[in-house]
């Protein structure tokens, strides 16, 4: 389950109430909408604001809400699926190193701009940190450089390297693609570092994990999702 924890962003001397800085922010990094499309929807309930005033809450607010959304506590016999997106910010070729648990939650993600064992060694690193505990197994592809980075981190986690085991972190990038695709690419590797980090802690709360399989669990999961989304985006005020 996710947890908040407080944030020292303040909504003070902003003309609009929270309620309608946290419902722009929630439908941008919730659905594939740019941030035009969001002010219009805003304007068909009579709310005019620009877009270039809902850019700066994304910014802004965003970060604050995603600190707010702590990840789902880890268990010993969490499964890791670790996996590398190319992404080409201005013609330059980077790689969004992510990794997904048994759930499909995403529990880390870093941009880099190399794909060796040197940047599969920093993003386990940061894992078993921010974690605090190893995964039951880690399923990759057959990229070598996970091999190596566990190996030079002494883990002795059980570790598969097989294309078709790694479905799960493969369908994990779909949403992000989608997003890529109507912002017509990032434009920076700090802005995608930072969209990526919102998008992902705000899929986590709302998407119902892989284990859920009955519409009323879903009805529930998400019911729960927006008090806990409530509970987050009501800073100091």
């Amino acid at each position: 389950m996710l947890v908040m924890r407080a944030s020292s962003v303040s909504y003070k001397r902003h003309r609009f109430p929270r309620e309608l800085i946290a419902h722009a922010v929630w439908l941008y990094f919730r659905f594939p909408l740019s941030f035009r499309l969001v002010e219009e929807m805003l304007l068909e309930r009579g709310i005019v604001v620009s877009y270039e005033t809902i850019r700066r809450w994304s910014l802004k607010f965003g970060a604050a809400y995603a600190r707010s959304l702590r990840r789902k506590a880890a268990r010993p016999d969490d499964i890791w699926h670790l996996d590398e997106v190319r992404i080409v910010i201005r013609g330059k070729p980077h790689w969004l190193w992510r990794a997904v648990d048994q759930d499909g939650y995403v529990l880390d993600e870093i941009l880099q701009t190399r794909r060796n064992a040197k940047a599969a060694r920093r993003l386990l690193t940061r894992l078993l940190k921010r974690q605090g505990l190893r995964p039951g197994r880690m399923i990759t592809d057959k990229l070598k450089s996970y091999g190596a980075a566990r190996r030079k981190l002494v883990l002795s986690i059980r570790h598969l390297s097989h294309k078709g085991l790694n479905n799960r972190e493969e369908n994990s990038h779909l949403p992000l693609r989608k997003r890529e695709r109507v912002m017509q690419k990032f434009r920076s590797p700090g802005g995608c570092q930072r969209f990526v980090s919102v998008f992902s802690a705000i899929r986590n709360l709302f998407v119902p994990p892989a284990s859920i399989n009955s519409a009323l669990s879903r009805h529930i999961h998400r019911v729960r999702a927006f008090a806990q989304w409530n509970n987050a985006t009501a800073l100091s005020v």
